[in-house]
């Protein structure tokens, strides 16, 4: 059979279908999405840890099932699903599609590599061209993440193929975090070292398997601190930070330490 007659077949195989049968597979692969992401969303929030990510992981994955199968049930329904048939069709939706949506199918096709390669997944905190936020939702052609100002910024999985992707804790509850203090060069070092470890350890919100760093440069300024530490929960991180900064700083100043400033760092340089 001639490609343009099939095609012209179809097209009325289309117009003669059971409008009402279509609608109703549309909508119940809708309602399923909607069913079963609200569900595992819910379950993930009852949970903790590693599954609280894998169970978060699931939902992308499950949406496209879901899409899979509800698109192979609309075709099925439409046309008989011979070779000839299926191979028209997939040959006039390509067509179309890239001519039309060649970016947003690319997105799409993206989409589909990271459910694969799995860059992020819901429950990571990513950093991609400068916003830094939890994955909330991963879509078939876009990630949806939360920033620390609770901003809601749409990422196009297009990303993928020229940004650098940052990944904090990788699929799991393991983030580091870190505390910067900028000391006057004029003080014991390995006693303030000592204070930050200990500062780390006592925090309620450190995780205390994980390791707990002090690193130390020397500037021209000063002395740069960088106290490491895990928290918890990934979420605790900005509390964890703010906790560190605040009893890092009073422990200092209780033994004496002076600090950097910008105006000192002003003097020095006139």
């Amino acid at each position: 059979m001639d490609s343009s007659v099939a095609a012209a077949e179809i097209v009325r195989t289309l117009i003669a279908a059971d409008v009402f049968q279509l609608a109703l597979i549309v909508i119940g692969t809708w309602l399923l999405i909607i069913l079963s992401s609200r569900s595992l969303a819910w379950l993930a929030k009852r949970l903790a840890g590693r599954f609280r990510f894998y169970t978060l992981s699931a939902i992308p994955i499950l949406r496209l099932l879901i899409i899979l199968a509800g698109l192979i049930l609309f075709i099925t329904s439409v046309i008989e699903p011979t070779v000839e048939n299926l191979t028209v069709l997939l040959g006039l939706l390509g067509f179309g599609l890239g001519f039309a949506f060649k970016d947003y199918v690319s997105s799409m096709l993206a989409g589909i590599v990271t459910l694969y390669e799995a860059p992020y997944r819901p429950g990571d905190w990513i950093e991609i061209n400068g916003a830094y936020g939890e994955v909330r939702t991963i879509n078939m052609r876009n990630a949806e993440i939360v920033t620390p100002d609770d901003t809601v910024v749409f990422i196009p999985h297009l990303k993928i193929w020229d940004q650098l992707i940052f990944n904090a804790n990788d699929g799991s509850q393991d983030l580091q975090c870190a505390a910067d203090f900028y000391l006057h060069p004029n003080h014991d070092a390995a006693q303030v070292k000592q204070v930050l470890h200990d500062v780390a350890l006592t925090s309620s919100f450190v995780q205390i398997e994980k390791p707990i760093n002090v690193i130390v440069q020397e500037k021209p300024w000063g002395t740069h601190y960088r106290l490491k530490a895990y928290p918890v929960e990934p979420l605790q991180q900005f509390d964890f930070i703010t906790d560190l900064t605040i009893r890092g700083k009073a422990a200092l100043r209780n033994r004496g330490v002076e600090f950097t400033t910008a105006v000192s760092l002003a003097q020095r340089d006139s």
